[in-house]
């Protein structure tokens, strides 16, 4: 292995799905260009994501408390240049709070992503209806105007993590197969109706073990009511460390999800991943990486032809709010099926 000659600082600070989603672009770098160092400005919190990667290492930002305002950001940006030099900065997140940062860093080549915001919102708008190029294309087009091509064909994706004696407690000893199930997201227009839900966890529950995923006070207790009602049905909301979650997804044979972080975190681990779409679509570009087409389970467009209403699934007209009602419990159920 070749000692890194160049350093790269990649800024992608928030949100988890897109954080999750740098993933298997890093390792496509870090792999194909085995002469680079890879410093990720993110979230403490997000350092797990990074675990398998080779020449990666993790630089926890504080945007709410020592790093928060643009005094924060030049008191980061002193450290930085303290410890490092940077070959090249690639800004994955390209907000006012990265392009402060990139002028207090002593570098002079770096790039931003282009987002598409023109082509996202011909999109929303109903005016140019096609899929439009991935997020995960567009990181990777940041490296390589750097000068470093990336071929996403091929990817590569970390062993299943043995689990500890906590873990191995928590799922049992049964032969039975592993469904994991995310069924939030940040809007109401990106979930799934609960009641619905409720029949596919029923109907699952019968012959695989479900294990649900969630956070917060109101969404692990209607979880534990699931867990509560139904055999085979594990709710780990609230009960783990990321780094934990992470070794239980990579033990799933599939993972049911909104179009959601939970679909991002399984497929860099690479677990194959059923996404249900409800006002957003795979066309804006955040499809879970490597994932056939049909693993994308979509709202009925000609119920509801404004589809996508909006790109991060926040704005709706209020009759779409459950628009995802219109794919059916069998739907879901027959896919994973199929697939499992």
């Amino acid at each position: 292995m070749p000692k890194p000659s160049k350093h790269i600082l990649v800024i992608r600070l928030s949100a988890m799905g897109d954080v999750a989603m740098t993933v298997p672009i890093l390792c496509a770098l870090s792999q194909q260009h085995p002469d680079v160092k890879i410093t990720v400005l993110t979230k403490s919190f997000f350092k797990p994501f990074f675990r398998n990667l080779q020449n990666v290492t993790v630089f926890p930002v504080e945007v709410k408390e020592k790093h928060k305002g643009v005094f924060g950001l030049y008191k980061l940006a002193r450290q930085l240049n303290r410890d490092n030099h940077f070959y090249a900065i690639a800004d994955l997140h390209s907000v006012l709070r990265s392009k402060i940062l990139k002028k207090f860093i002593r570098c002079k080549r770096f790039v931003s992503v282009d987002k598409g915001r023109k082509e996202k919102r011909l999109l929303t708008s109903g005016k140019a209806f096609k899929q439009l190029k991935t997020t995960h294309q567009r990181y990777a087009d940041v490296f390589q105007t750097l000068g470093f091509p990336l071929d996403l064909t091929k990817p590569t994706f970390p062993k299943k993590a043995d689990l500890n004696q906590n873990l191995q407690l928590i799922l049992g000893e049964d032969s039975k197969k592993r469904i994991g199930i995310a069924p939030f997201a940040a809007h109401e227009g990106k979930m799934y109706p609960l009641d619905l839900m409720k029949q596919v966890i029923e109907i699952f529950s019968k012959d695989y073990k479900v294990i649900l995923f969630g956070g917060g006070t109101h969404e692990i207790d209607l979880l534990d009511g699931f867990e509560n009602e139904f055999e085979n049905v594990i709710n780990l909301a609230g009960k783990l460390t990321l780094n934990e979650e992470m070794d239980i997804i990579s033990n799933l044979d599939v993972m049911l999800s909104m179009d959601s972080g939970n679909a991002h975190i399984a497929t860099m681990l690479g677990i194959k991943v059923v996404t249900i779409w409800g006002v957003t679509h795979p066309f804006a570009g955040f499809a879970p990486f490597n994932q056939p087409e049909d693993y994308a389970l979509i709202a009925n467009r000609n119920q509801y032809p404004k589809i996508p209403t909006s790109i991060y699934g926040n704005k709706y007209p209020e009759n779409y709010k459950e628009a995802s009602r219109s794919i059916t419990p069998e739907t879901i159920v027959n896919k994973i099926v199929s697939i499992i």
